[in-house]
């Protein structure tokens, strides 16, 4: 296999990347809070080809690393209580088994006890890193204010933390619709962030340009696989060509 066709396939590689990713975008274009992600490239200098006339420079195509844009999503309305949608920079908090996670996934729960969690049972951790308990034996309404204040009835049971990143390069997604905090930053509280009760933050995917880049990557990598068999076709023919003159 020549040069022309490793880097043909450096690029193949790289589309397929970049397909799983689109896909995965439209996938989740109705996932709550989920933002949509993109494919970093990059050049990758290779050994030189010593052709005539010398040494020439080879560069392949390598994946860098997966662009998250956290761009606001559209809120839609539930009218369900402990639904929670956020308006600006910020996330909940939320702990697990693993440790603290993050998400903008504001459908949210009670346990058996009482636990205000995820939909997948993770307590939902307060503004001081506790928990938000709602007493199933008492009356009232749960209201939660635009500043994450949680009352039941007339009293008040807690208050949602909101926290965000001076870097949202330091959050890496980890299932669930959760992120980890995977730097050494740390989590400050987000005061300009408002939670609007009975409403969820959309997905910020745009169904119609991803399946327009869906197409359109389909397209590229079909166009690479056509030149890398037109190489292959030459290079058959140029051996068999040889083979005749000797």
């Amino acid at each position: 296999m020549d040069n022309a066709q490793y880097v043909g396939l450096s690029n193949q590689m790289v589309l397929k990347r970049q397909l799983d990713i689109v896909a995965n975008n439209i996938a989740n274009a109705d996932t709550t809070g989920f933002k949509f992600e993109s494919l970093m490239t990059r050049t990758v200098p290779g050994a030189p080809a010593f052709t005539q006339g010398g040494p020439r420079p080879v560069k392949f195509v390598g994946a860098d690393g997966v662009a998250r844009d956290f761009s606001q999503g559209g809120l839609r309305r539930t009218d369900a209580s402990l639904d929670v949608g956020i308006e600006g920079q910020g996330f909940l908090k939320v702990t697990t088994k693993d440790g603290d996670r993050y998400t903008r996934d504001g459908h949210l729960r009670t346990d058996s006890s009482g636990v205000i969690t995820t939909q997948s049972g993770d307590p939902v951790a307060d503004d001081g890193g506790g928990t938000i308990t709602v007493d199933p034996q008492k009356p009232g309404e749960i209201t939660i204010t635009p500043d994450g204040v949680v009352s039941q009835g007339k009293e008040r049971i807690g208050k949602l933390g909101v926290y965000k990143f001076d870097s949202l390069s330091a959050l890496e997604k980890t299932g669930n619709n959760y992120y980890q905090n995977s730097s050494n930053q740390t989590a400050v509280a987000a005061p300009d962030a408002k939670l609007r009760q009975g409403m969820l933050e959309n997905s910020n995917v745009n169904p119609i340009l991803q399946i327009t880049k869906m197409i359109d990557v389909s397209r590229a990598y079909e166009s690479v696989s056509q030149m890398i068999s037109a190489e292959a076709d030459l290079s058959r023919t140029s051996v068999s060509r040889l083979g005749k003159a000797n």
